[in-house]
């Protein structure tokens, strides 16, 4: 275990402000929409006069790696260390490729999974409960209840997925009596890839009674969509407050738009979020006007499920596949800023109306309209049509989805398609870690 500073901008509050612990498993260098969140949030809180302390595995596995993330963290920021045991380093010798897409959320279909594929799934859901970090628990129990009593911690905020963080909270409550908040990045027994995990009846019931738990031991919960917030308000008494992803100001040196019509999804592209109807339209499209077969390309930027791909094929789409893979956060920042449209999909359940993705909010402030497909009341879909940011369907709304892509596409040959947005200012990392600060003031 260890800890260091690191960073280059803000100068350190010391013992003059409020220190927070914020246990966290996704940090830089790790890459993806885990890691965004808590690093604004620590990027802005001195600024409101509390000192952020960050606890973090030493070793981590992290699927996404993104050293330009680096840059963010502030040299006086303090960071702590402490080893961890990764079930998944262990898997890896077996299967790195089926390792890391599982541990990304990419699960392949269920009547096309190998033999390890589901016994990796098995073991996953049911013998490392609530996931695979658990293993980091009992240690960082031993090493933070030393820390936090050295170091007159005022509150502890565990943010999770991996929810097995919220454990070490909740232990951490029961022996200190410190404050804690819980935050919920994204939900626990009802999040879209739960059911994939070949749980049985015992692994589910211990699952929701951790749950359970964790939201009646904290003092308070974060969640970052109201669909989260009514369902867990169903499962406790104590307050839970929405404080929604963000945007930040990027520092991205302004492109020329593609000269084609390009349609970007950045982010995952899982096997379940594969919008059959979009590739029905873009094909219709494609087979009805010569123009838009001329100009159309579909920019994937993210890692991209065998499934997706099968099924642009189907359509006849692959030929307008331009599949870029992962690249940093400076570099998708500017390929969204470039591209013509927005793609953004969730998954047709009613468990992701809750998803927000954060991208969504960087997507917000590219002046590039937003194309959205997800399940009737996505929350999502009312943020959208709140600051007038684009278009969002339903997966039984074809019809409006294709007059709504070849309406994107006659603006662009026209030379005027452009977003414009109302109302973004509430959605700054700045403004929301002034609400954070909000609800810690209220303890």
């Amino acid at each position: 275990m260890s800890s260091n500073v690191s960073g280059n901008n803000v100068p350190l509050l010391g013992d003059r402000g409020r220190k927070v612990l914020i246990v966290t498993y996704y940090w830089p260098p790790a890459g993806g929409p885990g890691v965004q969140r808590w690093l604004k949030f620590v990027k802005y809180l001195p600024d409101f006069g509390i000192e952020p302390i960050v606890y973090i595995p030493k070793n981590p596995t992290y699927p996404l790696i993104d050293e330009g993330l680096q840059k963010e963290v502030s040299y006086s920021t303090k960071i702590l260390k402490n080893n961890i045991i990764e079930p998944y380093g262990w898997a890896s010798v077996f299967s790195k490729k089926n390792t890391k897409k599982i541990s990304s959320g990419i699960i392949p279909d269920k009547k096309k999974q190998s033999a390890l594929q589901r016994l990796m799934l098995w073991v996953r859901g049911n013998l490392f409960i609530p996931d695979a970090r658990v293993l980091w628990v009992r240690p960082s129990v031993t090493y933070l209840s030393n820390y936090i009593l050295e170091n007159k911690i005022d509150t502890i905020i565990t943010t999770g997925p991996p929810h097995s963080l919220h454990l070490i909270g909740m232990e951490l409550k029961k022996r200190l009596k410190v404050e804690w908040i819980a935050d919920f990045r994204d939900p626990w027994t009802t999040i879209g890839y739960h059911k994939e995990l070949k749980l049985s009846a015992k692994s589910q019931q211990r699952h929701k009674d951790m749950e359970k738990a964790v939201l009646n031991t904290a003092d308070k919960v974060i969640v970052t969509s109201p669909t989260t917030k009514a369902e867990f308000e169903t499962l406790t008494n104590k307050p839970v407050t929405v404080i929604t992803n963000g945007y930040d100001v990027e520092k991205v040196a302004k492109e020329p738009l593609d000269e084609k019509f390009t349609l970007a999804h950045i982010g995952s592209f899982l096997s379940e979020r594969n919008p059959e109807i979009l590739w029905q339209s873009l094909a219709g499209l494609v087979n009805e006007n010569e123009a838009f077969k001329e100009k159309l390309e579909l920019k994937l930027i993210g890692a991209v499920s065998q499934e997706v791909f099968n099924t642009i094929e189907k359509y006849g789409l692959s030929d307008y596949v331009n599949n870029m893979g992962y690249v940093s956060h400076d570099e998708a920042i500017s390929q969204q800023r470039k591209s013509q449209v927005l793609l953004l999909v969730e998954i047709d359940s009613p468990d992701t109306r809750c998803i927000i993705p954060g991208k969504l909010f960087e997507y917000m402030v590219s002046e590039r309209p937003i194309l959205a497909i997800g399940p009737e009341g996505a929350d999502f879909a009312q943020i959208i049509k709140a600051t007038n940011t684009g278009v969002s369907v339903t997966y039984n709304e074809k019809e409006l989805l294709k007059n709504a892509i070849e309406g994107y596409f006659v603006q662009f040959t026209e030379g005027g398609l452009k977003s414009h947005a109302i109302g973004l200012q509430q959605y700054s990392r700045k403004n929301l870690t002034g609400q954070l600060v909000d609800l810690l003031k209220q303890s």
